[in-house]
């Protein structure tokens, strides 16, 4: 498989998996560490920070827009809720230090 071909099917997963997670608002954040290690918006601070590496300029907001789907207040209001005492515990447990 050539570069330009890996990096389109690349790019589609990617789209994919972005497409997924939100269409799965019912999936919190701390439901995506608890069980992967990252959420939405480590995806989005990756997405940033690959714009930097290229020299193009993105805030946090904009890059957690694009992964959102809209801007990161409104999703929060819209669809995140209060974590349990047992996802925050969890949380504590596999992320010591935050």
């Amino acid at each position: 498989m050539d570069a330009a071909t890996r990096t389109e099917l690349e790019a589609a997963a990617f789209r994919r998996l972005v497409e997924h997670l939100r269409a799965r608002t019912d999936v919190q954040n701390i439901d995506l560490m608890n069980l992967a290690g990252f959420c939405r918006n480590c995806l989005s601070r990756w997405y940033r920070e690959a714009a930097e590496r290229k020299g193009i300029a993105l805030s946090d907001p904009e890059a957690r827009e694009i992964i959102y789907g809209m801007p990161y207040e409104e999703w929060r209001a819209k669809y995140q809720k209060e974590a349990t005492p047992e996802q925050k515990a969890r949380f504590a447990q596999s992320h010591p230090g935050h």
